[in-house]
Order: C-alpha cells, then sequence, then structure tokens
C-alpha cells in the first residue's frame, strides 16, 4: 500500500515514522520532505501547496489514500480538489477548515453554538479595534484571524501595547493577509492543554491530552514561537475533564460544523484553557499540532494508520474501539536555529544523536548540501522525543538528547513539562 504525505516539517517526519511502525509493509511517499523524512519514505520535490502537482502525483502512483500535514493546503482547498478526482484524502474541506484558518469563522461559530470561549470582537479598521481595547479589561488579547504560523497573538498588558499590536497587523501587516482582520479577546487565565480528535464527521476517537510550550525561553518567558516542546499525558486531564470536554465542546463543534454545512473530517485539534469556570477553546486547528504529534505518536499503542484511512475513505468510525496507549510519559524537546524566532540562519552543518527504542530525533527545517551533509533550513530544526516511566525521567532523557544535537547556534528549552512536575 502506497501513502502519499503531504508536508515537510516535523509533525510530518513523527506522522510518517508511526504509519510505517503500524505497516511496515506500506510505502509512504512524501511531498517535499525533509532530510529526516527521506530515511523512512520517499520524498519527491512537489511543494505541498502545488495541488495540481499533487493531484499528478497521487494518480501516478497510484495511492491508497493521502494525509495532509500542514495547514496552507488544507487551507487552498486540496481535499476539495482530491475529492473532486475521486482521490481518498485525509483532512478537511476548505470550508471547514476555516475552523483554523479563519478565527472570526471559528469564533462566530462558537458563540452561535453556545460552546465555551473567550469573549471576542472581530476588527478591520484600526480605530475602531482600538475603541473596543477600552472595552476589555487587562491583558487583553490581539489575534491575527488568519494562519499566522502560531505566532499571530499578542497578550498585550497595557492599552499601548494593544494599540502597537493592532497597527502592527492592520497597518504594518506584519502577518500579510492573515493579519488583514484581527480579533479582540478577553485574556484567560488557567493552564492550556491540546487536544487531539479523529473523526469522521460525527464521530470521535480523541487522543490523551498534551501540552505545549509555546515561549522561547524557560518558565514560559519571552516572545511566542511555533512551539518549543510539548508532553504527555497531562494529569489534569482527568476521564471527567476529558468527558466534559467531549460533550460541552467537540461533539457541539462537529454538529455545529454540520448545521453549516460543512462538516469537519480528518484531525480536530481544541486548543483549550483550564479556567476557573471549566474548559474553554482558546482555538481550533484543523490538523495534526507541531510538536504535539512528536510528544503523542510514540505513546500510541493502537494503529493510527487504519482510522485514517477509514476517515479518509469516506467511512464511519463509530464502531473503533477507543485508541489505546502505552504507559509511561513522553517529552518532546525542539531545537531551534540562532535567532529563532525571529530571522534565522541556514545552512549550518549539524549532528545528531543516534535513536534508540526510547528517544527519537523528529526532523523539520533540516536538509542537504551540495556534498550531501546534513545542514539546518528553518527555525525549529529537529525535535527530540523521549519516553520514560515517569516525566521527570523523559525531561532528563530528552534534554540530554537534545544537547546532543550540534549545530552553530543550537537552543532549546530544558524545562519542557515544568508545570506537570511542580504537581508532582
Amino acid at each position: 500500500m502506497k501513502i502519499l504525505l503531504v508536508g515537510s516539517g516535523g509533525r510530518e517526519h513523527a506522522l510518517a515514522w508511526k504509519l510505517i511502525r503500524d505497516d511496515p509493509t506500506c510505502e509512504v511517499i512524501a511531498a517535499p520532505g525533509n532530510a529526516g523524512i527521506a530515511s523512512v519514505a520517499r520524498c519527491v520535490p512537489v511543494r505541498a501547496t502545488d495541488l495540481d502537482g499533487l493531484v499528478a502525483l497521487a494518480k501516478a502512483e497510484g495511492v491508497a489514500f493521502t494525509v495532509v500535514g500542514p495547514e496552507a493546503p488544507l487551507e487552498a482547498g486540496i481535499v476539495d480538489r482530491f475529492r473532486a478526482a475521486g482521490l481518498p484524502i485525509f483532512g478537511p474541506t476548505a470550508a471547514a477548515a476555516r475552523i483554523e484558518t479563519s478565527k472570526h469563522f471559528a469564533k462566530s461559530l462558537m458563540l452561535k453554538a453556545g460552546i465555551p470561549t473567550a469573549r471576542a470582537e472581530t476588527f478591520t479598521e484600526v480605530a475602531a479595534a482600538k475603541a473596543a481595547v477600552r472595552g476589555h479589561s487587562l491583558p487583553v488579547v490581539i489575534k491575527a484571524s488568519g494562519i499566522a504560523a502560531g505566532k499571530g497573538v499578542v497578550i498585550a498588558q497595557s492599552i499601548d501595547e494593544a494599540d502597537a499590536a493592532i497597527e502592527m497587523m492592520l497597518v504594518e501587516q506584519a502577518f500579510g493577509a492573515a493579519g488583514a482582520e484581527v480579533l479582540v479577546e478577553d485574556f484567560m487565565t488557567g493552564e492550556e492543554l491540546s487536544l487531539f480528535a479523529l473523526t469522521d464527521g460525527s464521530h470521535l476517537l480523541p487522543f490523551i491530552a498534551a501540552q505545549d510550550h509555546k515561549r522561547i525561553g524557560e518558565g514560559d518567558t519571552g516572545p511566542n514561537t511555533g512551539g518549543m516542546g510539548a508532553y504527555a499525558p497531562v494529569t489534569l486531564a482527568t476521564p471527567a475533564l476529558m468527558d466534559e470536554v467531549m460533550t460541552r465542546i467537540l461533539q457541539p463543534t462537529l454538529a455545529a460544523m454540520r448545521e453549516a454545512g460543512c462538516p469537519f473530517t480528518g484531525l480536530l485539534y481544541a486548543g483549550l484553557m483550564l479556567t476557573p469556570e471549566g474548559p474553554k477553546v482558546v482555538e481550533f486547528n484543523c490538523r495534526f499540532g507541531d510538536p504535539e504529534t512528536q510528544a503523542l505518536l510514540p505513546l500510541m499503542a493502537s494503529s493510527l494508520l487504519t482510522p485514517m484511512r477509514a476517515i479518509a475513505r469516506g467511512e464511519s468510525i463509530a464502531g473503533f474501539l477507543p485508541l489505546a496507549w502505552h504507559d509511561g510519559a513522553s517529552v518532546t524537546t525542539v531545537v531551534a536555529a540562532a535567532g529563532y524566532p525571529g530571522s534565522v540562519r541556514s545552512g549550518d552543518p549539524m549532528q545528531l544523536p543516534t535513536d534508540a527504542e526510547t528517544h527519537w530525533t523528529f526532523h523539520a527545517g533540516t536538509g542537504r548540501d551540495a556534498d550531501g551533509t546534513l545542514v539546518t533550513s528553518g527555525g525549529r530544526v529537529v525535535a527530540v522525543t523521549a519516553i520514560a516511566p515517569t516525566i521527570a525521567a523523559a525531561q532528563r532523557a530528552s534534554a540530554e538528547a537534545a544537547a546532543a544535537v550540534r549545530f552553530d547556534g543550537a537552543q532549546f528549552r530544558r524545562d519542557i513539562g515544568w508545570r506537570e512536575l511542580a504537581r508532582a
């Protein structure tokens, strides 16, 4: 069986790794892939947003189904194109992907359906957005409505800071079209959780919860990034809390999407805030999260391939058993390039630790130079995942492996999972 995997990051490397572990006889074709994915799959130089090229590739290779990693091709309508061509594909349509690609759409959907989330207003004019800020308590959250690689959010501690964020997005166009519309939103307090669920549009197979670490610095300090690490499981995600999230958030969201005429299929990712009033939605994503995927998949005992293939074919997952998980804990530490999350340098030669049965290195921003040397090629370079009986042991092993990643200017956090350790 051939599977086409669209994307080139650490998430896609982890997906390829898991699919092959689920069925070692399958062949994964990655478009375009990266240097790490090339060790487990065949990489083809077709861009993730080249929809014509991807349709042609899927037809030429006779793939059983296609898995889409990043959000950009989903926003561009890759699922619509593949379905029109009769090609099975795992992911949501462009209309359903708006749950991530348009925060305005997602917020309106949640408020109409009574799904718990923060109060927010949407603006395209600077003056109106600034006026709205004055009606919110501080801190106040300013968000770009479109997709901005996890960086389009400012938690403003003052009116001046909020005004500057609005001008940065609407006037200076720091996030391009993604920031042409902004949300002014109430700030929520609590701990965040990341929850994935496979869905056929009506039924859900939830994962265990993970927690992402967005800030560049230890103790969650400094600017936001695309994610500097993640861990799982999270003890705050009790069975009672998971039941509440399913009944108050995930199931009503699927129902609201069906009612809106755009049923959601694929992987629904709920970013949650555990507030004093209960869990509330910070944001939805329309695909696997990065780096949570790298933390979760090594703990997954169930097949991922089987439910993904069923969903890609338009089949129901109603009869599937709940997903099973290995005992222990997983910690993923991202090693980033010098300058990240700002301007980064590429092309630095690098050395990696040898993978073992309890830790793996998933490539994100890597490539090969003219003589075949492994080099950096992006902001988040690799993610090192370790599993161990306890979160403390997994954190130590992950940090030690991250320290063995060698290239000029490498930076990483040694405290992934620090809140979980504090609770322990």
